[in-house]
């Protein structure tokens, strides 16, 4: 019998690998856009990754994926594409710390679209933790300082559409499952990222392989494992977690590029963090409470 216990520590332990994946990708993004345009990495990253994808979702005996939502894949996989175009961009020509740092905006641009988007009610205590999150980015984004560059805001529009994009996950799972999401996403992904792919490309040599390839397995993985963890464990739980990538992306930036860690980028990702994992516990707890007086609505007398 495998206890809660048990399972607490598996979603961790996936969650953990899950976030070394993506900070491993970040590193082999970063040493790949040395030579390949940010278009052809993120081709290669959707091609070896749906690749390494399909033995795990075409298994012998399983039907293959199937969904009445073409027309809202094909939305969802333009938007994501201009996201991870703008992430990839960001990891392969900013400091490593910042650009991570900021893609942490993320949840806090999802608060604010599920508002105006889905009608989600969101009260006091979430907003206070969105404006302090926004408070955060400002520190690390400093506007009017010397060291503020037109990229970083490169880093935050990522962020922005990759909010979108949740949003987007959001609804299509309601009628799809996680497996038919992101077959779907790969599917659309790797002709469109063709497309602009083609108008940079340069025909990568040697050790670009190996950058290519390693991308596109460590970000299928990353996905993989993170899909596996929010299974198994809650989101306040295991968002903490996943905050690790910063600490080893900081450190990998610093040992093989020599970059130097930021005040204000530490103190800055230090606020999002916090605010993000205060959101996390929040709706946690709200739909614990949604979950709990639903069976006694349910249970009333003569219903």
């Amino acid at each position: 019998m495998v206890t809660a216990t048990q399972v607490s520590r598996r979603a961790a332990l996936w969650m953990l690998t899950s976030t070394f994946a993506f900070g491993l990708m970040a590193i082999t993004i970063r040493f790949a856009s040395s030579n390949i345009a940010t278009t052809e990495i993120a081709f290669f990253r959707n091609a070896f990754g749906l690749m390494a994808l399909l033995p795990l979702i075409l298994r012998p005996g399983k039907a293959l994926p199937r969904t009445r939502q073409l027309p809202q894949y094909l939305a969802r996989t333009l938007i994501g594409l201009a996201s991870m175009l703008c992430g990839f961009w960001a990891i392969g020509h900013l400091p490593l710390s910042q650009a991570i740092s900021l893609s942490y905006s993320t949840p806090l641009f999802v608060t604010v679209l599920a508002v105006v988007w889905l009608h989600e009610q969101v009260r006091m205590r979430r907003w206070l933790a969105v404006a302090a999150g926004f408070v955060g980015v400002l520190v690390i984004l400093r506007p009017g300082s010397s060291t503020f560059t037109p990229g970083l805001l490169i880093a935050l529009l990522a962020a922005v559409i990759s909010a979108v994009v949740a949003i987007q996950i959001k609804q299509l799972s309601r009628s799809d499952d996680s497996d038919t999401v992101v077959f779907y996403t790969y599917v659309f992904w790797v002709p469109m990222s063709l497309i602009p792919a083609l108008f940079q490309w340069t025909s990568p040599h040697g050790i670009d392989w190996l950058w290519l390839v390693a991308t596109g397995v460590f970000g299928t993985a990353g996905q993989l494992f993170w899909t596996r963890a929010l299974k198994l464990g809650e989101v306040s739980a295991l968002q903490p977690i996943s905050f690790m990538q910063l600490p080893l992306v900081a450190l990998l930036g610093w040992w093989l590029f020599g970059e130097a860690i930021e005040r204000h980028t530490l103190i800055g990702a230090a606020i999002i963090i916090g605010a993000n994992v205060y959101i996390a516990h929040r709706e946690t707890v709200l739909a614990r409470r949604a979950a709990t007086h639903a069976p006694v609505e349910g249970a009333k007398p003569g219903e």
